[in-house]
């Protein structure tokens, strides 16, 4: 709809009104489509766009009183401007048009400037509203890519708390597991690679562990370099994060086997578990994080930085929360930066008898 020419539809029984009528919005510079009655006009109002309708009350089969109906009951028509044009000129047959939804009523013969004034008028309000629902539509998408990044960046019921307007969010969990899982020789392979195969590859096999942690309930804290944490039991408690952690790290091994560099060199990662309390929060006003704290991060950071290539190393408390239903090989008594010497696991496999007497 350009200046104040618009789309109009003109519905009357009557074919000299009819004809008259359109030719002299012609002339305005509308867009005219006729309607010999109700049902027909109803059926091109569901089929084409218009910006106005110039309806007649007193038609057959369908009057106008009940084609106004039928359209404001109409969610995708209801907002369509309804100037009624009939001959019945009383005060409650204008009233019962503008309670129906009209918005504007003229009387036959009508003068034609008024009329050129009220659809000029009723025009320019559907264009206001047009645009007021294209603005909502755009305020709508981007409240829903800000929902998307939020999410991305926060757990959901990190992201609810923030939106109902905490602003401090610290919370104790008595018991979680955490794991850190880190590239084998990446500081050196990396030297080889462009900026872009780097980033590729490592897209790749995040990409890869964030669809494990997505199928196991877990929360993605963060990467760092070339290093992966996750926790499972929190923000929301829950029993079997240990068993939820050991199933994903075992998915991991499985899926380095078939990742490559361009090159088609393997690559080899180190995946260290810890299970116990942590601190958690946002921290931060504008790049904000969901981060953990406590020594159960360290302990879990250590589990990893110091286990062997392409193995699980665990630590005794998660150990004893897995032992009945996964394969361990004991690793032994390791010395442990920060924590001295420590008793800790190779978590090998799922525990085959277990899951065959379910």
């Amino acid at each position: 709809m350009k200046g104040d020419e618009g789309s109009v539809l003109v519905v009357d029984d009557n074919e000299v009104n009819r004809d008259l009528l359109a030719r002299r919005l012609q002339r305005q510079g509308h867009a005219v489509t006729v309607a010999e009655d109700g049902l027909q006009a109803l059926e091109l109002l569901r089929r084409d766009p218009f910006d106005l309708v110039l309806l007649d009350i007193m038609m057959p089969q369908m009057n106008g009183y009940q084609v106004l109906e039928n359209l404001k009951a109409d969610e995708k028509l209801r907002y369509i401007p309804v100037i009624m044009i009939s001959a019945v000129d009383d005060i409650d047959s204008i009233v019962r048009c503008i309670e129906l939804g009209a918005e504007d009523y003229l009387s036959k013969p009508f003068n034609p400037v008024l009329l050129k004034a009220r659809i000029s008028a009723c025009l320019e309000k559907k264009r206001l509203r047009d645009k007021e629902q294209a603005y909502l539509r755009e305020l709508a998408e981007e409240k829903e890519k800000s929902e998307r990044l939020l999410l991305n960046i926060l757990p959901k019921a990190i992201a609810q708390r923030l939106k109902q307007g905490e602003s401090t969010i610290a919370d104790s969990f008595a018991e979680v597991t955490v794991m850190f899982a880190d590239l084998v020789g990446f500081t050196k392979l990396s030297a080889h690679l462009s900026p872009a195969q780097l980033v590729e590859l490592l897209n790749e096999i995040f990409s890869a562990f964030d669809e494990l942690a997505d199928r196991y309930g877990l929360e993605k804290i963060k990467t760092i370099g070339d290093a992966y944490m996750v926790v499972g039991g929190l923000p929301t408690p829950s029993d079997n994060h240990a068993e939820s952690i050991a199933e994903m790290a075992i998915d991991i091994l499985a899926a380095m086997t078939k990742i490559r560099t361009k090159g088609g060199q393997p690559l080899s990662i180190r995946i260290g578990i810890h299970t116990g309390p942590v601190e958690a929060g946002v921290i931060g006003t504008k790049k904000f994080t969901y981060d953990l704290w406590g020594d159960t991060v360290n302990t879990a950071s250590r589990m990893e930085s110091q286990g062997v290539a392409g193995s699980i190393q665990v630590t005794v408390a998660t150990y004893e929360r897995l032992r009945d239903k996964y394969v361990f090989e004991e690793r032994g008594v390791i010395p442990v930066k920060g924590k001295g010497d420590m008793m800790t696991y190779l978590l090998v496999a799922r525990n085959v008898s277990r899951l065959m007497t379910k």
